[in-house]
Order: C-alpha cells, then structure tokens, then sequence
C-alpha cells in the first residue's frame, strides 16, 4: 500500500533537477512574494478554502491551473528558446489558464530577463494577474498539489502549501452524489483519501512550517478562528471579510460546492459533516473503515459501529473487500505511474475558457 511513497519522492527531486528548476530561488521580478498553494482532492473542502482565500483584499487566487501536473518540466531546459515556445504555446492555449488573461509578448520579455526556471514562468502568469486586481500575494488551487510538493518549494522555497482533508467517508458520500450512485467507487475513492493523506503527512514532516494540514470539519464550524490561525501561519493579516466570500460570488450566492445541493446561500454549512451515516451503504462505511481505518484515527476520525449479519456479511468478506480492495490497489498503482512518466494536457480541455 506505501508503493506511493519513497519512490514518488525519488522521481519528484530527480524532475526537479533534471529540468534545472531547482538551483536557484525566484528572483523579485519572477514571483516571489510567498506564494499560496491548496491542495487535497476533490470533494475535500479546497472550494471552501479557495473562496476564502480568494475573499482577502491582498490575495489574487485562482483555481485548476494544473501547472505542476500538466507543464513544469516537460518541455525541457527553458534556457532553448524553442522549448521556452513549446511551453508558452501550451500555457496559453490551455484554457484553464485563459482566464488569467496571459500577455504572451511581456510574459517572455520578462522571463528572459532573469532564471530560466519553471517557477519563474508560472509566476508570472500569476503575478501579471494578480497585477490586474491588485493585489500583492497570489495562489492557486489545483487538486493532488500535495503530490508535487518537492517541486513546489523548490521553485519556491517562501511558498506554503494548504492541505484539505476531509472525513473519507462524507468525502466518498458527495463523490457519490456527484458522479452517480450506481457505479461503485468506493475502492477507488478510499485510495485516492490514502494517497493523498500519506502524501501530506510526508509533507509535513519534510516541511513543516511550510505545510499546512486543515480538516474541512473544523474549518467549517469555526471558519473565522480557523481562518485567523491559517492567515497568521501563512503571513497574512486576517480580515473579517473573508467569511462573507466577497471573492467568490459564485461560491457565496449558490450555497458552496456540496453535491447534495441543499445548503444556504451566502454561508459556511456544516449540514455535510457526518451525511454519510444516511447517504452510504453500510458496505461502503464498513469497507472505509477497515481499509482507511488507522489513518482515519490519526486524523481524528472516529469509526462508527457497523453491523453486517448472516448472508451481508459473507458478501462483505468473500466479494465486495476482495474486489474493492484490487480497485484501490489498482487505481494507487495506476496513479503513481501517471505521475511518474507524467501527464500530458488532455485535447479535450483546450478551448474556451471558464474560470
């Protein structure tokens, strides 16, 4: 179950230096005013925390830039101009990135005037947009970050890094209602919550006043002590105004990002904590908690007593644990391989640009 670790390490420092993008820090004019990246996966509360985020007067946030999965070291060393063009043309046509309005000609002026790192190019898409609404901090939310953490702080060694984690099983019930109830994903989902809180508990110990761990839960019952220990941690001052999500109007006026939709417009709910007791099957809570169980415990994740009798039971042992369990495996191995070679930028998302 650990084969994401020691290696993904290995493979995450050796893309980091092959691309040449960890030698030296960003200078001033390529980013570096300790820039603010979210990570978790999806269904974890990184909505919540971006629209928070987002809603301070001096942070410039934006969402799935995908900059470290999809572009950084993949074109080579940035120093060759036709590789700095490739990477350009591909920056700028994905169109997750053009709502950042991305001026091509000064972004290249500008880069070729100091390192030729990766770094330096993201930061200026997102120092030139954070120009635009002025503001003096910029951050970006893009899901599984936690698994590019080394390249991250080596690009970036101010940045800081905040970590959503969420019950797994509230998390898989709103993966559930989100993408369908008839299909069982339950092996996959319990593997992406292992991955990614392995990969944080990793982080944390190799960078630990760097990285931040925030359960969804607690932000969402007390989001304004929360917020005012996050914006302390990470070099802010805390402003009020966040809570009232300002910044993300999308967010405040449809009630947040919940899968069940039914939560009030214009708060912070916590009507999803524990949902899980009546939108899963008891299978599903009894195959979480066995698999993710000790993890779960270090996370402050209580079990629930579950009660599988006669013939459910014997299903539970002779088929569902086996063939969920080879899902999970399935799918952990076939993510760490994705990560490993690297992935490209899927056709189907260049186009017309949505925020």
């Amino acid at each position: 179950m650990r084969a994401d670790a020691a290696p993904d390490r290995a493979r995450a420092d050796d893309d980091v230096r092959q691309a040449g993008c960890g030698s030296s820090a960003p200078d001033p004019g390529g980013g570096g005013s300790a820039p603010l990246f979210i990570a978790g996966p999806d269904r974890s509360g990184t909505t919540l925390m971006y629209a928070l985020l987002a809603s301070h007067p001096d942070v410039s946030m934006v969402r799935r830039t995908n900059m470290w999965r999809y572009f950084h070291g993949r074109y080579g060393d940035l120093a060759e101009p036709a590789n700095l063009e490739r990477c350009l043309t591909a920056m700028v046509g994905y169109r997750r990135m053009r709502h950042l309005g991305p001026d091509r000609d000064r972004i290249r002026r500008e880069f070729l005037q100091g390192a030729p790192t990766y770094g330096r190019l993201f930061a200026l898409f997102h120092m030139h947009n954070a120009e635009r609404v002025g503001a003096t901090r910029w951050g970006d939310k893009s899901l599984h970050t936690e698994h590019y953490a080394n390249r991250v702080f080596a690009e970036f060694p101010d940045a800081r890094i905040i970590h959503m984690v969420r019950d797994p099983r509230d998390r898989y019930a709103s993966v559930r209602a989100r993408h369908g109830h008839e299909l069982s994903r339950v092996g996959a989902a319990t593997g992406r919550w292992l991955a990614s809180t392995r990969a944080a508990r990793r982080n944390q110990a190799r960078f630990p006043d760097r990285y931040l761990l925030v359960r969804y839960e607690d932000l969402a019952r007390a989001p304004g002590p929360k917020m005012r220990g996050i914006c302390a941690d990470v070099g802010l001052e805390y402003s009020p105004s966040v809570l009232s999500l300002p910044g993300a109007p999308e967010h405040r006026d449809r009630g947040g990002n919940s899968s069940f939709g039914d939560l009030e417009p214009g708060t912070i709910s916590t009507r999803a904590i524990g949902r899980f007791r009546s939108a899963l099957p008891t299978v599903d809570i009894a195959f979480i908690q066995l698999v993710a169980g000790r993890q779960m415990a270090a996370l402050g994740y209580d079990r629930v007593g579950v009660e599988l009798r006669g013939t459910a039971r014997l299903r539970f042992w002779l088929a569902k644990l086996p063939v969920d369990l080879a899902r999970m495996v399935g799918w952990m191995a076939l993510a760490w391989a994705r990560r490993r070679r690297g992935v490209r930028v899927p056709p189907a998302k260049q186009g017309t640009a949505t925020p």
